[in-house]
Parts: structure tokens; sequence; C-alpha cells
């Protein structure tokens, strides 16, 4: 069987008009399926250069030219959907590591004009650095003395600025990746002319993107669709229909970003906060809510776990009673609630679809961090509106804390361990804060709950980890406390079962 490669499908050669970092599925499945598409339609006629900032082999990128193929399973508008459709739009991929110089030198390319990152929630943060390393450690880093590469090829001409779009799960992403890219300038005395160029000339838009992209299919999956496709292909990726990415920006930025005219999927507003509230709070925080309770249960995929007797109902619940009614008013678009509640409608059936194996532990990634962003803002505004700790979310947070605790530490990975009718998982916690739990966890017995509670108190008490103290919202921290123990001593599933009763 031929391996695909731009031999076997020939595509044109398009310049290098964005900048892409990270590799990973999501950025695939959705930002650059919309230049494809654009580049299909004769609407950007641009490329994208990747930068790989993790560690790892860029191969397959290299034997595949770029390409790989995008499958679209699931169903839209009451229509069954089945597509597969090779993507072109990635010229290249640059390692991080090995090729900071050729990173630095698509600086010069007077072609480029757009910058798009994906690399989590913990991506966007301040790290007081050199950024004349090779390469900087830090995203923003990386991103800074890209941009005064280009500053000082072109002069500080206004004409090569730029426009960068973050599409990590942060609220206001854009408006943050300015900010630390500007206190790097200042730390590394890149001088005033890179500032105003900075300030004038890259424009910096917040970005929201809403797509499951589970990834590579199981081996089983991925050999059938290689058959029915009739070729080899290391990097086909597997997407739901639906599709979403809304860009904050104005018409200078839409008449820069001309591929948001090939797919009704992109949106270019001068305030996308309807799409980022509705999505951040009822797609993603429920993940993160549910999630480890889901996996604690043996469960394996959303999917699973979305048609589970059990965890359905409390996703349900979690989601339509106690995160929608918290969603801000003036975030609610013109249809107000009505449009929250069909659109957490719209998801719990996107959580069910049957053709997309999106992996519980996959969603794990860096957990205390998107429990953070994504679910502290719903409880504070539960609690205040309500008077009360709301009860499922409680239960999804002392879960949380369940899954976080690690029995042992290997080659330094912090492993968890779970008991299921099948016999004991071992588990990857792969987490910044994992050793904080971990001590948490080792200082605690486990079969005295005046323990447990204390240690509940301590976590949610760290406004290192929360920005805030949590014992001071209403009956939160014992109600986790109590939830916590009745896992260790019961059970998840005894303990679902009584909480689906209870209320």
């Amino acid at each position: 069987m031929p391996q695909l490669n731009r031999s076997t499908h020939p595509a044109p050669v398009l310049p290098e008009r964005v900048l892409q970092f990270g590799t990973g599925v999501l950025l695939r499945g959705l930002p650059d399926f919309f230049i494809d598409r654009a580049n299909r339609q004769g609407l950007f006629r641009g490329s994208v250069v990747v930068v790989k900032s993790t560690g790892g082999s860029t191969d397959e990128f290299s034997e595949q030219d770029g390409l790989y193929t995008l499958v679209t399973r699931g169903s839209r508008k009451g229509q069954d959907v089945d597509e597969k459709e090779v993507v072109s739009a990635i010229s290249r991929v640059l390692s991080a590591q090995e090729q900071w110089k050729d990173v630095l030198k698509a600086a010069q390319n007077p072609h480029l004009q757009i910058v798009i990152s994906n690399t989590t929630e913990v991506g966007i943060q301040y790290v007081e650095e050199n950024i004349f390393q090779n390469p900087p450690q830090s995203f923003p880093a990386k991103l800074t003395a890209f941009l005064y590469e280009r500053f000082r090829n072109f002069g500080g001409s206004k004409h090569k600025g730029m426009v960068v779009i973050p599409t990590e799960l942060v609220v206001d992403n854009g408006l943050k990746l300015r900010e630390i890219v500007e206190r790097l300038a200042k730390y590394n005395e890149l001088g005033k002319l890179f500032n105003k160029w900075l300030k004038y000339h890259v424009r910096f838009c917040n970005s929201l993107v809403d797509r499951i992209v589970p990834g590579k299919p199981d081996a089983d999956i991925h050999g059938q669709l290689e058959q029915e496709l009739g070729y080899e292909d290391k990097l086909l990726i597997v997407a739901e229909p639906y599709r979403l990415w809304a860009i904050e920006g104005d018409e200078r930025v839409r008449e820069m970003l001309s591929f948001a005219g090939a797919d009704e999927g992109v949106i270019i507003d001068e305030d996308i906060s309807f799409y980022r509230e509705r999505k951040l709070r009822l797609l993603n925080g429920t993940h993160t809510l549910t999630v480890p309770l889901a996996y604690l249960l043996g469960l394996q995929t959303v999917y699973e776990s979305s048609t589970h007797p059990l965890m359905r109902p409390f996703i349900e619940r979690i989601m339509l009673d106690e995160i929608a009614p918290t969603v801000p008013s003036d975030a609610l678009g013109d249809e107000g609630p009505a449009a929250v509640r069909a659109f957490a409608n719209q998801v719990l059936d996107r959580f069910q679809n049957p053709h997309i194996e999106h992996f519980l532990l996959n969603i794990t990634l860096q957990q205390t961090s998107k429990m953070q962003a994504r679910n502290l803002p719903t409880l504070q505004r539960y609690v205040a509106k309500f008077g009360q700790a709301p009860s499922h979310m409680t239960l999804g947070f002392a879960a949380f804390l369940r899954f976080m605790r690690a029995v042992r530490v290997e080659e330094g990975q912090y492993l968890g361990e779970i008991d299921t009718s099948s016999g004991t998982i071992t588990y990857p916690i792969r987490d910044d804060y994992a050793d904080y739990f971990y001590r948490r966890w080792q200082q605690t017995e486990t079969g005295d709950a005046g323990a447990v509670r204390e240690m509940v108190r301590q976590i949610c008490g760290d406004t290192t980890l929360w920005g805030t103290d949590l014992n001071q919202l209403t009956g939160f921290a014992e109600a986790v406390a109590d939830r916590l123990t009745d896992l260790l001593t019961q059970g998840p599933e005894a303990v679902l079962e009584r909480q689906l009763a209870m209320v």
C-alpha cells in the first residue's frame, strides 16, 4: 500500500503565509482544515509552516510532505456525515529544539502575515527568560524572539506587521499573550521602536476554537480506514462535523484573514464573549467536572461516559441544572437562556457521537489548570445565585481530587490507581501540580475522615492554586470532603447511585 505524500496526491506549492506553534490534532482539524478549504476555493492561497515546540521527531510530517487525511464522522442537521479529505495546508514542520535558526529565518519571509498557536492552557504564562536562547523555553518567549527578528529584518516596517491568533482555551487569550510579549520585550530591553511596532502593527486577537478532534483512531479502525482510502497515512485524524473558530477582530483583521470566507464555521466579530462563555463553561467545564468520575468508574471514552446509565444523567444534570443557569446574562446573545440551553443539548448530542473515540485520559491533561479556568467562575456564580454549593459540581470536584491521588512515582511520572471489575488500572497523572497533590495525599490517612477533611480544607484554601479561598464558598469544602470520603470508602458507583437518587 503506498504512503500518502505529494507524489501520490499532488498539491500546489503555495507561499508560507501562516506560522503555527503546535502540531496537535486540534490545530490540524480546525485552523489548518479551514485554510486548506480556503485554498481550494481560491480565497487564501497560502500555506502553514509549523513549529513543533515540544521534543520528538518530525519525521512523520516529512515523510508525508505535510499531508494528512481528515475523516469527519457524525451527524449534521439530522443527516449522517462520513467525509474523507486530504489536507495539504502544511508546507513543512520545524523542530524548535533542533531547527530554531530556521524558525527565525521564517520571520524574514515577506509573505508571512499570521501566527496561530495552541500550547494548552499552561502555555500562555509569563516566564522571565532571555529570548536569545537557542531556543527560548516558553512559547511566549519563542513568539517574542520571532517577532523581534521580523522587526529587525524589515526595519520596523508597518507593512510587515502580523495578526497573532492564540487558540489556547484561556479567557482573553490574545490580550494575555500580548501582555506577556510586552513584558518579555521590556525584560530583554528590546527598545522603544520595537515596542512601538508591536503596539501599532501586531494585532493580537482573542479567539475560541470548538471541535472535538480526538486524533488518530485505534489500530483496527485506522487499518480499516486505510483500506478504504487505498494508502497508508500515519497522520490520519478523525473529527466531528461540528466546527467553530470565533476570532475577535475588525474589518482590517477580516481582510487579512481571507480564509474566513471559506466555511461558515469561521466567525470574525468584534465581541466573541457569547461563543466563549457558552463553550468554555458548558462543554469544557462539563468535561473537566465529569471526566475524573467517569474514569474512576472504569470508563475509557466520552462516548462510553455519555451513554453510561449513571454517568449520562449526571452529565446532563451538571450541565443543564448547575452550569447553564450561571452563564452571565450579558453573554447570552439575543436569544437569552434559550440559546444556552439549545447549545447544551447540542453538546450532549456531540458527546454521544459513536464515531469519535475521545479518550477520557487525554482530557485529564493539566486537569488542575483546567479546573481553575473553566469551573471556578461557574462555582462562584452558582453559590452567589443560590446560596449553596452545587451538589453535582461538588461530587465532580471530589472525584478530581481522588483522580489526582498518585500512589507512586516512576522515572518522574506520577501514577494513580483505581480498582475496577476487570482489575486494577494504573494511569499517568499528567499535570504540573501532580507533585503538589502527591505530597498532600502522602501526608493524609485516607481511612481517617477527619484527616481527609483537613486535606480538603488546605487544598481549597490554597490561593496559589485557585486564586481565591474556596473555603469561603458556603458549604463547598465540607461537601467536597464528605463526597471524597465516600469515594474512598464506598467506591464511585455506589456514591453516584446515591447522588442521583438524592437529587
